[in-house]
């Protein structure tokens, strides 16, 4: 197939693009190469692409229809996956217009560009940070996401609502993926694990926030693009059991799914600091923090839907993900 990768000089993107090239995919790569963090390491990530004669890359922003149709218009992808956003939820607190351009119009731009060149199946990014305030665990698809924490949160519920709208009005088949904790090689500056890893190879004190006392559902990126592979292939279609007199989130009489896509294994924040310190051979020095604004101390996926679905189970283990980031991290970097 010829599939769209935007994002594709990000963490996951140049995964699930590499993924799709192996097997012979023709993968059209988009990005933007914002300055978020780190171009070099984007751009590192588009020249491992580049090796493959079925990629092709153009630097383009999203958030600018007339960079966008362009584009669709003259490759007419049969297949998108979506993954360009501006990521992070404290960036959000202070720089709110970012997340605006990138995740609402940006989004809008692309279901435009798919509604008016016929595109197949359209996969998106939302985020486990959807679920707020939440405290029952774990999450479930079918719980109400109406107490979003910030406004990165919050851009990707509406992602949500907008995809459904999308599929309600012009059938457009689309599928919401809520990514928990994603980690692995050639991961985010921005995240804890990057961080972490960083602070003690360089003999600082890594920032340890609500004190420790939080879990996440750390979920390894060979399990998130064999789930995003798997669902750019089924396309979503309308759920038969579907009710309107008493609508349940996760079903729809449109053609649209959502899913979390989660590891089910929830890990205290200190079993993966001390993952990291058994990988990297060497203790942390700690300083413990409260909880930054925004941030949610526990989250856990319910992906029996997800497994449902494509017949997939994300497993793999913290310790062995966290070891492969960190043989990346040495080669990478020399150090």
């Amino acid at each position: 197939m010829k599939i769209l990768v935007t994002g594709a000089a990000g963490f996951i993107g140049m995964h699930v693009a590499q993924k799709l090239l192996q097997r012979g995919d023709e993968v059209i790569g988009i990005d933007n190469l914002s300055n978020y963090y780190d171009v070099s390491l984007k751009e590192a990530r588009v020249a491992r692409l580049a090796a493959y004669p079925n990629f092709r890359f153009e630097k383009i922003d999203v958030s600018k229809a007339d960079e966008l149709l362009p584009l669709f218009a003259r490759e007419k992808p049969e297949r998108v996956m979506h993954l360009a956003a501006q990521a992070g939820v404290r960036y959000s607190l202070s720089h709110p217009q970012a997340y605006l351009d990138a995740n609402l119009q940006g989004f809008l731009n692309i279901l435009e560009a798919c509604r008016h060149h016929e595109v197949q199946h359209l996969a998106f990014a939302s985020s486990s940070s959807v679920y707020g305030s939440n405290t029952t665990l774990p999450f479930s698809e079918q719980q109400n996401i109406d107490h979003p924490l910030s406004l990165y949160a919050a851009t990707k519920k509406a992602n949500e609502l907008m995809a459904h709208t999308y599929s309600h009005l012009f059938r457009l088949p689309t599928t919401g993926l809520r990514f928990f904790t994603a980690f692995g090689p050639w991961g985010r500056p921005d995240m804890a694990l990057f961080l972490f890893a960083k602070a003690i190879l360089e003999n600082r004190p890594i920032e340890i926030f609500n004190n420790g006392n939080m879990t996440r559902d750390f979920t390894y990126i060979d399990d998130i693009v064999e789930s995003i592979v798997r669902v750019i292939d089924k396309v979503a279609t309308p759920s038969s059991e579907f009710d309107m007199g008493s609508p349940n989130p996760v079903t729809s009489n449109a053609p649209y799914r959502i899913f979390n896509v989660g590891n089910s294994q929830p890990t205290p924040l200190m079993d993966y600091i001390g993952a990291l310190e058994t990988a990297i051979g060497k203790e942390a020095i700690k300083e413990f923090l409260p909880l930054q604004p925004g941030d949610v101390p526990n989250t856990a996926a319910d992906t029996s839907a997800l497994e449902k679905w494509i017949n997939f189970k994300p497993n793999t283990p913290v310790q062995h993900g966290v070891t492969q980031f960190v043989n990346w991290y040495r080669e990478y970097y020399q150090v």
